[in-house]
C-alpha cells in the first residue's frame, strides 16, 4: 500500500468513525465488551500497572482495565468516540491520538491493547511498532479481530446478502484485507516482525445476543465503516433485498422468545515486548 492510499483509507475510516460513534456503542457494545476480561489476561494486566487501551472507541476496555485498579489512558483517532468515551466514563482518562503514531515516549506503559481497532487501521504494522515502542521491557501488548465471516457469522450473513442482491464493485479507498489478523498466521507474523515474543493467538466464542432480527442489518448500516459505506452505496431496491435476506438469515438462530443468539467469535493475539 503506497502511503497515499494508505492516507486516503485513514482519512476514510477515521470520517466514519465520526459518523458511527453515536451508533456504535449500543449497536455492538454488548458484543465487543465480552472480550475484555480475556484481552486483560492476555495483556498480564495487574492492579497499578499503566495501561494504553489504543482505538478506545467507546472506552469499555478502558473501562475494564480501571476496574481492575490499573492506571488508564484511552486513545482513539476520532473526536466523536473521545467525546462518548468521555461521556461514559467521566473519571478516567481519553485522549485524541493516532494508533499509527502513538503521543507517548519510548517506555511509558506496562501494558498495551486494543479490541477490535486493528481492522481499522491504514497501515497495521506500524501500529505494532508503536505498541512495541511504548511497552516497557517484558511489557505486554494483546489485541482482539473478528474471526473470518465463515465464523463470524453476522459479517457472513451481510457479505453473502450483498453479494446476491446488491453490488460488490463499490469503490472504496484501498485498505488492507478486513480479515487479515483472523488468521492466526499472519498475527503471528506481524508481531515477530515487530520484535515480539512469545506469542500466542487463540480463539473467543463470542455470541451476539439480538432483540430482534433486524438488529444485524441495523447495527452493521450505522456502527461501522466499510460494510456500512457499501451498504449507502446500494439502490433503496437491492438495499431491501439485502435487509430482507439478513432479516431472514438471523431467524435461524432464535433462542426463544425474542432472543437470537448469532456467533460472533473473535480472534486474540498477544505478546511479550523482551
Amino acid at each position: 500500500m503506497t502511503d497515499r492510499s494508505g492516507n486516503a483509507f485513514h482519512d476514510f475510516e477515521k470520517a466514519g468513525w465520526e459518523r458511527a460513534a453515536a451508533y456504535y456503542g449500543d449497536a455492538f457494545g454488548a458484543l465487543t465488551a465480552q472480550t475484555a476480561q480475556a484481552l486483560l489476561d492476555a495483556a498480564a494486566l495487574r492492579a497499578k500497572a499503566r495501561v494504553l487501551d489504543v482505538a478506545c472507541g467507546p472506552g469499555f476496555i478502558t473501562a475494564a482495565a480501571a476496574a481492575r485498579g490499573a492506571k488508564t489512558t484511552g486513545l482513539d483517532f476520532s473526536p466523536a468516540m473521545i467525546a462518548e468515551a468521555r461521556r461514559r466514563n467521566p473519571s478516567l482518562t481519553f485522549e485524541d491520538g493516532d494508533a499509527e503514531r502513538l503521543p507517548f515516549g519510548d517506555g511509558t506503559f506496562d501494558a498495551v491493547v486494543m479490541n477490535f481497532g486493528m481492522l481499522h487501521l491504514a497501515r497495521p504494522e506500524r501500529a505494532i511498532a508503536e505498541a512495541h515502542r511504548v511497552l516497557v521491557p517484558g511489557g505486554r501488548y494483546a489485541f482482539t479481530v473478528w474471526a473470518g465471516p465463515d465464523q463470524a457469522v453476522g459479517f457472513g450473513m451481510v457479505l453473502r446478502a450483498i453479494e446476491g442482491h446488491g453490488r460488490t464493485d463499490i469503490r472504496l479507498p484501498e485498505g488492507p484485507p478486513f480479515f487479515q489478523f483472523s488468521n492466526p498466521d499472519e498475527s503471528r507474523r506481524a508481531l515477530e516482525a515487530a520484535g515480539f515474543v512469545n506469542v500466542s493467538v487463540e480463539t473467543l466464542p463470542l455470541t451476539w445476543s439480538l432483540a430482534s432480527p433486524d438488529a444485524v442489518f441495523a447495527a452493521l448500516s450505522n456502527g461501522g465503516v466499510r460494510t456500512s459505506a457499501v451498504l449507502r452505496a446500494q439502490t433503496p431496491d437491492a438495499l431491501e433485498h439485502i435487509r430482507s435476506a439478513v432479516h431472514h438469515e438471523v431467524q435461524r438462530y432464535s433462542a426463544g422468545g425474542r432472543r437470537f443468539d448469532v456467533p460472533m467469535p473473535a480472534v486474540l493475539s498477544a505478546a511479550t515486548r523482551l
